[in-house]
Formats: structure tokens, C-alpha cells, sequence
């Protein structure tokens, strides 16, 4: 059943008590309204319950029972959906309509009460208890006072909504009983359906005029405060038409005179910008400010440009501008996965932090920073993010920045002052919440001119970015709907309290199966096209695309192979410019002749086993890398040398080697007195290159006790692992990339601290099946790996040897 807008009036009844009321009647529900005695109101009767309800009462007395139902939205309301008091009403008029429903016309004559329920199908029956009007309770001037004070504020709040006229009024003052005169003012007012129910259900007139009185002075104060608003908006607005009609009849009477000149075009355009950019009030008015000033100015003025900049830079400035967030998690998903090869991991993080978002898109997400060695993905991660949400992409980078202006901006009273580099990219995204990339964050410098990463501290912070101030702007911009994201290759560098607000990403290196699938799904397809080759006028073979990875790159990202693949695109190129006709087919055996001689050979396969040499693992900023670190005696007095620029803690590391060396010469059979006749010297290669860190200690022991007992050290075997004077064996970090520098470089073995077992299972599955983890806890347990003719199968300890 649907509701008209109810025009309700009262009517005059005999005695109430007269009418013949039955103990049980057919139920209809109403919903969005609340009817009263002595109450016409028309009715739109659509529910199939509701129709039968009608129909039943038609065929007997015209009487229903019409009781309103507690949600609205409910279509069949039960027992529980409806409240218990309604109003007895007579159906006067029926109409059917159309499209099958009946429009009556009722008017209700008592109040009752739900006594029990009789039946629900097809309609709802109910057996009532009438509820007729008491005497009101209380003295006679009590009760007029009463009667008053809610005629009076009836007539205000009548008034205030523009319906009061001397109809109403005259049938105000011509009721005088309570109850009558509550029901009459409460059926023509709006109030909630609870406090209108509320007032229904009250059997006191007095008790119910009282209530209504409450009611009707909430009203009236919200209706006070509605009218104030509506006043001031309404003023707002005559101001602002009488300000534009004044300008534009000075501007036609000043073009009628030949006095409208440049400047003032100027002024005008600038004033349609400020109102065009539906900026903040306080912005607006310095903005309006500006305006006037320029103006005042004399155009050849040198301040005149500076005012003009500034105020085109309010306006060009996304106050208000923003796009409409896709936070589509399958949807997402499908963008990553497109655009990057497994990382399954990092998109998973990804996916969480948008589904974040969608649930709650007033969330403070995280900054997220992502860590890795270059060319892994991490600035195309961040465009797949802007992409997967529907948002502008933004990037700087930050890369030898020194100057704290850089992000804040330059105060104004500079000659060629800009704003910073955050307000720059808003500016060119166009919105106010693009997805904003800071690349190299790690490589910020610091000088005289201020700390460029402390300023970056307001930006980054969710719990005051929201009124970041630009030197240069000088106001406050809201930065809370940016999403920030950072790349860096190491945390060394960052400051401690940057680095608090990050959440840390990491991204390692790729091995070769990934990089050859990146290759022939992302990187070909590119590079052809920047090319201007179709795919059927090229073919890398897969053999032919495992030797660029392997003799002609060696990277933990993918940007070197990416230039091989487009030196190949090339030389297709220049032959089909030529004239020559395609297909090309790249192979092991001509590629050659695309890329030249291989630049890298695989380094076991020309080394052999040799004393004194052992094989390290390393961790840089751009990967793992594998060290060579060689050891040497010669006749001497008992001298170290140390070479190879190696850093303070490789230098305590290789102190350390020796002396633990020393403490077991006895048990390796050796003189102890064998180093004072000899020199040692410790090397390792790529002198021009610095080394430091510490996880070389069993790598250079190794190297040591080799040199000691004249016996080679095994070439396929790496290892890594700081120890301590008494041989103990310490955990490292950077396992993954480390891993990956061993495989890219053959070596299927590699040694490990046991308490490095747990970094294991972050490891993929695929490369804990390639390499073989040796777990170590003392360096006892090394000597065999590397000595021994076999090593010991996957997963064994290996037993200590006796000395």
C-alpha cells in the first residue's frame, strides 16, 4: 500500500460511545504515517493482504482496523512489524484502479487495541479492545494554559512553514476539548513515526497535550535555526548576484566610454577562475585579496607578476577536484596480474590495502614504501595501482635532492619562487587524490639549505597531512586523500623517523625462468612495438632468450635485458628497412650476431677447485651479489695485509677468522707456531669496488684454513655467515637475494646459519628446490662441506669432523 499526501480535516461526530464497534475486524497496515481520530485521509491500497483487508470490510460494515507498521521498508510486516494501538476506521469511498489496486478514502473514528490475533491469511484479523477518550486529569486552569501555550506554538511553527492561514487558525481557537485539539495538531505535523505512535498511544488528553507541547518546542527551535540558515544562505546569494550585475554594468559602461582596456579582462578572468575553483572560504578570500591588490597595481610594476602568479596558482590548484574511486578488488587483482609476473605476495598486500579502502574510504591507510634492488617493478607497481583504482598517477623523483624548498616550496619574497614539489605534481594531476609516487627516497641528501626528508615528515604523516602548508602557497592543503607511495633501494639512508612511517615493501631480485617469462610476456611485446615490428616479422626463441639472461645480463631487475631485447629489435629493424624480408629467428647460434660477443661466462665453469679460495655471498642495494675472497701465506713474520677496500667490520671479521684459526691449529694437525713464520694476506677481487658488512666470517675462516692445510676448496659451494672467536655461527640477513646471486651464478649449494632455517619458508617454492640449504651452527660443521670429496645429501646435517 502506497500513501497520497494526506489532506486530513475534523469532522463533527456524535457521541463516540454510539457507535457500534465489533470485537474483531479485518487489519490493514499503513506505513510513513500515523492516523489519528476524527482523522480523512485518502489511501492507496496495493498489498495483496492490504486489498483483502478492504474488500472483506466493504462486504460487512465498511469498518477496518488501520494500525501503522514499525519499518516502513518491510513489505509483509508480521505480528512483531506492527504495533499494537491503531485507529477504527470506516471505509466511506472505494475506487479501483487500473493497474489493480484500490484507492479509498477513510476516516477514523476510535482508537483500539490488538487484543489477539485471529487469523493472517489472506488477511490479517484481529480481535480489539476499544480505547475511548478519558476525562482529562487536572484543574480547570492548568488544562487552559495548557491549551495556549500549544495553540500558540502551533500557530508559530504554522507560520515558520508557510501553511498557517485564518481557516486553520479559526479551527485552532475553536477547539477547546484536549484530546481533540492534540489529535488535530499532531495529524498535521511531521514528527517521527515513533513520537507520533507515541502520542497515539497515550489515553490521557492532558498527558497527551503535555507531550505534544515538548514536541512541538523541538520543532519550533529546529524550525527557528532551518528559517536563520535559509535567510543567510538567501542573502549570501542576492549579494553575490547584486556584486556580478553591478561589475558587468561597469564593465558595458566603461566599454561604452573606450575605457575597458587588457587589465581589466585580465582582473575579470582571474575572478571567474577563483569562483570556478570552488575553493575553501579561507582560500577564496585571500585569494579575492590578491585580486584586489593586483589591481590597485600599477602594471609595469615588478610585484605585479609575482601577484599574478600566485593567484594563477590558487586557482590552477584541485581544491575540490578529485576522481571517483573503482576500489574493485577482482578487478584490481586482474590489472596486477596483467601488468607483472608472479609477486604474488606484494599484490596481496596491495589487494588488502584496497580492500581497506573500499570498506572504509575515511581509513588512514599506511605509506607504503617499496624496497628493492633496480628495475624489479616498483615504479610500475605504483601505476598498476593508480590504474586498478581509477585514480591520476603522479611521480617525482627525489634522487640528490638537498634543498628543503624542494618539498615545501619557496617563500614568496624570492624572485622566481615556486611551490614545492607535492604541490607541483597536484597540479599536474589535476586532482586532489592522485596516487602519488616519491621514487629513490633513500638517496635524499642533507646540506646547509635544510633537511629535505624531515620536511617530507608533515606530508607523509596521516594524522596531520590534511593541512600541509607550502611556503610558497602559504594556506593549508588537504593531502589526507593522496595515497603515497615510496621506492627506495636500501633503509640505510633513510632517517629513523621517515622510515617510522613507512610500511616497508620488499621487492628481491628475479631468477632466470622469471626474467625469461617477464621477457616474452611484457618486454618483447613493448619493445616490437616501440619498434615498429609486427610479431610475425620477429621470433626470440626460448633457448636464444636463456643466453641474453645469462651471458649478456647480470642484474636482479629486468632493465639491462630489456635493452638487449631492443638492440635485437634494432638490428630487425635496420634489415626490414633494408628491404629484407621476415621472419627473423633469434638463436643461440646467431645470437651473436645481433648482440655481439657474450660480456659475462659462467665463472665455475672456467674456474677449477683451488686452495685458498672460497666463495661468499653478499647483499647490496641492487641484489645479492657472489664474492670471491682469496687467501694467501708467504714467508714472512706473522704480517696481515688486507685488500680489496674492504670496509671496518670486514676487516674486524677477517681479525676474528684468523684468530679462531689460530686457536684450532693443534686440532687441524698444523705447528702452532706456523703463523709466525708466515705472512698472510687476505684478498678480494674488484678492488675499485667498496665491501663491508657482516656476513663474511666463515667465508674468509674457510679461505684461511684452506691456504693453512694446502687443500681446495670446493667451487660450487657458497656460503655465508659471521662467526664468533669461538667458532660459533651467526645469522644474516638478505637470505632471499643472496640465494638468487648463487643461482644466477650456477652455485646449487649454499651454506647457512641454522638460525637462518626460519627464512627459509619466505623463501619461493621454486628456489628452495634449486639451491640446497646446508644449516650450520658452528664452524666445525663447515669444514666437511668444503673439504669433503660429496656433500652430504639435501636436508642432512653434516657430522663434525674429529681433530
Amino acid at each position: 500500500m502506497e500513501i497520497s499526501d494526506t489532506l486530513t480535516s475534523i469532522i463533527e461526530f456524535g457521541d463516540q460511545q454510539s457507535i457500534d464497534i465489533p470485537d474483531q475486524l479485518p487489519l490493514m497496515a499503513v506505513r510513513d504515517i500515523v492516523i489519528y481520530p476524527s482523522m480523512i485521509v485518502p489511501l492507496f491500497v496495493g498489498r495483496g493482504a492490504s486489498v483483502a483487508a478492504v474488500n472483506e470490510a466493504m462486504a460487512t460494515n465498511k469498518l477496518i482496523f488501520l494500525v501503522t507498521q514499525k519499518d516502513s521498508a518491510e513489505e509483509d510486516p508480521g505480528k512483531d512489524g506492527l504495533y499494537k494501538i491503531g485507529v477504527v476506521a470506516v471505509v466511506m469511498r472505494g475506487l479501483q484502479l487500473p493497474d489493480g489496486r484500490l484507492k479509498i478514502l477513510a476516516q477514523a473514528i476510535m482508537k483500539a487495541k490488538i487484543l489477539t490475533f485471529v487469523q493472517e491469511k489472506p488477511f490479517i484479523s484481529v480481535r480489539l479492545k476499544p480505547l475511548p477518550e478519558v476525562p482529562p486529569k487536572g484543574t480547570g486552569v492548568e488544562i487552559e494554559a495548557l491549551i495556549r501555550n500549544v495553540r500558540e506554538q502551533a500557530e508559530k511553527l504554522f507560520g515558520l512553514k508557510g501553511v498557517l492561514n485564518p481557516e486553520l487558525t479559526g479551527i485552532l481557537n475553536e477547539i477547546d476539548d484536549p484530546g481533540r485539539l492534540a489529535d488535530m495538531i499532531a495529524s498535521n505535523m511531521r514528527f517521527a513515526l515513533a513520537d507520533a505512535q507515541h502520542l497515539l498511544e497515550l489515553v490521557d488528553p492532558l498527558e497527551r497535550l503535555k507531550v505534544l507541547n515538548d514536541l512541538l518546542s523541538r520543532e519550533l527551535e529546529i524550525s527557528f535555526v532551518q528559517a536563520k540558515i535559509q535567510s543567510e544562505a538567501k542573502e549570501e546569494m542576492n549579494r553575490t548576484q547584486r556584486e556580478y550585475f553591478l561589475r558587468e554594468q561597469l564593465r558595458a559602461i566603461k566599454k561604452e566610454l573606450g575605457e575597458l582596456d587588457e587589465k581589466e579582462d585580465e582582473l575579470e578572468e582571474l575572478r571567474e577562475g577563483v569562483l570556478e575553483a570552488k575553493m575553501p572560504q579561507d582560500v577564496y578570500e585571500e585569494a579575492m585579496k590578491q585580486i584586489d591588490r593586483l589591481e590597485a597595481m600599477h602594471p609595469d610594476s615588478g610585484e605585479t607578476s609575482m601577484v599574478r602568479t600566485y593567484i594563477e596558482w590558487l586557482i590552477d590548484l584541485p581544491w575540490s577536484s578529485a576522481t571517483r574511486d573503482k576500489m574493485d578488488v577482482a578487478y584490481a587483482r586482474r590489472v596486477l596480474d596483467e601488468e607483472h609476473y608472479d609477486l604474488e605476495k606484494i599484490k596481496e598486500r596491495i589487494l588488502e590495502y584496497i580492500a581497506v579502502r573500499k570498506l572504509n574510504r575515511q581509513a588512514k591507510g599506511p605509506i607504503l614504501c617499496f624496497l628493492g634492488p633496480p628495475g624489479v617493478g616498483k615504479t610500475s607497481l605504483g601505476r598498476s595501482i593508480a590504474r586498478a583504482i581509477g585514480r591520476k598517477f603522479v611521480r617525482i623523483s627525489l634522487g640528490g635532492v638537498r634543498d628543503e624548498a624542494e618539498i615545501r616550496g619557496h617563500r614568496r619574497t624570492y624572485l622566481g619562487a615556486m611551490p614545492g614539489r607535492i604541490i607541483q605534481g597536484l597540479k599536474r594531476a589535476g586532482t586532489n587524490n592522485p596516487v602519488f609516487m616519491m621514487d629513490e627516497v633513500d638517496k635524499i641528501g642533507t646540506d646547509f639549505r635544510g633537511d629535505p626528508a624531515s620536511a617530507l615528515l608533515e606530508a607523509l604523516d596521516p594524522e596531520q597531512n590534511n593541512s600541509f602548508v607550502d611556503h610558497y602557497i602559504d594556506l593549508p592543503f588537504d593531502l589526507s586523500k593522496v595515497i603515497f607511495i615510496l621506492t627506495a633501494n636500501a633503509t640505510d639512508t633513510i632517517p629513523s623517523p621517515l622510515l617510522d612511517r613507512l610500511e616497508l615493501i620488499e621487492l628481491s631480485g628475479y631468477t632466470t625462468e622469471e626474467k625469461k617469462q617477464i621477457a616474452m610476456r611484457y618486454l618483447i611485446p613493448k619493445q616490437t612495438k616501440e619498434h615498429g615490428i609486427k610479431p610475425d616479422q620477429m621470433e626470440i626463441t626460448e633457448p636464444a632468450l636463456t643466453a641474453v639472461i645469462t651471458d649478456y645480463t647480470r642484474e636482479a631487475g629486468v632493465r639491462e635485458l630489456e635493452r638487449q631485447i631492443g638492440a635485437i629489435c634494432r638490428k630487425v629493424a635496420k634489415r626490414l628497412a633494408e628491404g629484407q624480408e621476415g621472419p627473423f629467428k633469434v638463436t643461440p647460434k646467431n645470437l651473436q650476431r645481433y648482440l655481439g660477443v657474450a660480456r659475462y661466462q659462467p665463472e665455475l665453469a672456467m674456474e677449477e677447485d683451488e686452495i685458498g679460495v672460497s666463495t661468499g655471498l653478499a647483499w647490496t642495494p641492487y641484489g645479492g651479489e657472489v664474492l670471491r675472497i682469496e687467501a694467501a701465506l708467504v714467508k714472512g713474520k706473522g704480517n696481515v695485509v688486507i685488500t680489496g677496500l674492504l670496509g671496518e667490520v670486514m676487516k674486524e671479521s677477517c681479525q676474528a677468522a684468523l684468530s679462531y684459526t689460530k686457536s684450532i691449529l693443534e686440532k687441524l694437525g698444523i705447528d702452532p707456531k706456523f703463523f709466525e713464520e708466515k705472512d698472510l694476506h687476505v684478498h678480494v677481487p674488484s678492488g675499485a669496488v667498496p665491501k663491508d658488512g657482516p656476513s663474511a666470517g666463515i667465508t674468509l675462516t674457510t679461505a684461511i684454513i684452506s691456504s693453512a692445510l694446502g687443500k681446495a676448496v670446493r667451487k660450487n659451494v657458497a656460503m655465508t655467515g659471521e662467526i664468533t672467536l669461538r667458532g660459533r655461527v651467526l645469522p644474516i640477513g638478505g637470505l632471499k637475494e643472496k640465494a638468487l646471486a648463487a643461482l644466477r651464478y650456477g652455485i646449487e649449494t649454499v651454506i647457512i646459519p641454522e638460525q637462518n632455517l626460519k627464512d627459509l619458508e619466505e623463501l619461493p617454492a621454486y628456489l628452495r628446490r634449486a639451491v640446497n640449504f646446508m644449516p650450520v651452527r658452528h664452524m666445525n660443521e663447515v669444514l666437511p662441506l668444503v673439504f669433503k670429496d660429496k656433500i652430504s645429501s639435501r636436508g642432512d646435517r653434516p657430522v663434525a669432523p674429529t681433530f
